[in-house]
């Protein structure tokens, strides 16, 4: 099972895609994930205080002290996502997915801990096209920012201080094609971002035992503004014809684009005897506003000052609202009591502001823990309904219904069998 879930981490890390479908994605860095497992998708996304050592948080590696000295963890994840789009009269169904992240989670000693895995940063993905004066004119993106990182984690008494070094990377493409009327010729002209970085994320955890059944933990994580590494540049060419595509433009991400400030604060209370539940309420702000987001020509624009206007795009702070819970009947009864059952929600207040409106984000999750035979790994399957939109002026309405599937592989390591 070991050199199996090796072998699955190393193709997974250069085959890892999670496919998006919205036209909101055309716009900054596209859709943004918040590192959230399987697990913890199924109860809205909440981690920030999340201590489990049977399960991996990436959202803050101070939980990675958790883990029991014996144990190695390793999940992967999956997801497709059914959406209805209405925009005006116009209504639209799509559909998305794929793998989603791989993680692993092993100790180092007994009061400390590591992971390594790849997570989504964001994702790009859309196909729309419409009429034009004198033609057609068609819209495409693919691509996202992927994060493949490596964390420890340490506690002292109830404190827990962990850190996740990241290699950013990942290439974000955005095409506009234009036919025009009675001509055989389409223009496509070509927008694409590359990047190459590194990034940091700081996390705290207190736990503080209330009596012996229950206790609450206090966590926060931190990742600093930054500028972007990497190359931008756009193209035009005639498709059609046998030429090489022209440059019109070309710059470094360094100075000209920014990731933001980051803070996350989220505050849990568990329950642990005959039966075991856990609650959690998380507030994540990312300081999007000023961020530099350079324009390079027109409608990806020439853009000096770094204000961002993106086809009537600017960055707003984000803010995410998220609570959840998950419940276990009876840790040691039959398997319907052994299941896990969750339940979650948030809201997003989300970095983009187009043509002044505000996108918002809002939803409503469950999942179920299936455990195997052996009892300690787990089959996390769970579902998400939300609604993506703009606000006052709607302007494309989104209804998602997502499915997401994990397996969480819990196996007994460095265990020193006696010779008898």
């Amino acid at each position: 099972m070991t050199l199996a879930c090796m072998a699955l981490t190393a193709s997974a890390a250069l085959t890892a895609s999670s496919q998006t479908n919205t036209p909101y994605s055309m716009y900054g860095y596209g859709i943004l994930g918040d590192r959230a497992t399987s697990m913890q998708r199924q109860m809205g996304g909440v981690g920030y205080a999340m201590q489990n050592g049977r399960q991996i948080n990436v959202m803050n590696p101070a939980s990675y002290a958790a883990i029991d000295s014996l144990t190695f963890l390793f999940d992967m994840g999956a997801n497709a996502t059914f959406v209805w789009s209405k925009e005006g009269d116009t209504k639209e169904n799509s559909k998305g997915g794929g793998l989603d992240y791989v993680t692993m989670q092993f100790p180092l000693s007994k009061y400390i801990g590591a992971s390594v895995g790849l997570v989504p940063v964001s994702s790009v993905g859309y196909a729309f096209g419409n009429e034009i004066h004198h033609g057609t004119m068609s819209n495409q993106g693919s691509g996202g920012i992927n994060e493949l990182y490596l964390g420890v984690g340490g506690k002292y008494r109830g404190f827990s201080l962990g850190v996740n070094f990241s290699y950013d990377f990942g290439t974000i493409v955005n095409d506009v094609y234009a036919t025009p009327i009675n001509s055989s010729n389409q223009n496509k002209t070509e927008h694409v971002m590359r990047v190459r970085d590194w990034n940091v994320l700081i996390g705290a955890q207190y736990t503080h035992p209330i009596n012996r059944d229950n206790k609450m933990t206090v966590g926060v994580t931190y990742s600093p503004k930054k500028s972007l590494r990497g190359k931008s540049w756009v193209t035009t060419q005639v498709t059609n014809l046998d030429q090489a595509p022209d440059t019109l433009s070309y710059i470094k991400l360094k100075d000209n684009y920014e990731m933001p400030t980051t803070i996350g604060v989220g505050l849990s209370f568990a329950h642990e005897r005959v039966s075991r539940w856990a609650v959690e309420v998380d507030y994540t702000w990312q300081g999007w506003k000023g961020c530099k987001y350079s324009q390079m020509v027109d409608n990806f624009g020439p853009n000096p000052t770094g204000q961002v206007v993106f086809q009537g795009m600017e960055f707003n702070n984000r803010q995410r609202f998220a609570v959840g819970g998950e419940y276990t009947p009876r840790i040691r009864g039959n398997y319907g009591q052994r299941m896990v059952y969750r339940l979650g929600a948030y809201y997003t207040d989300d970095y983009l502001r187009i043509q002044g409106n505000d996108l918002r984000e809002y939803g409503v999750t469950c999942g179920f823990g299936f455990p195997t035979a052996e009892g300690k790994t787990m089959v996390n399957l769970g579902f998400e309904w939300k609604c993506r939109q703009a606000h006052p002026s709607a302007l494309i309405k989104e209804n998602y219904v997502g499915i997401n599937l994990g397996v969480n592989f819990n196996e007994v390591w460095f265990f020193k069998r006696k010779i008898r």
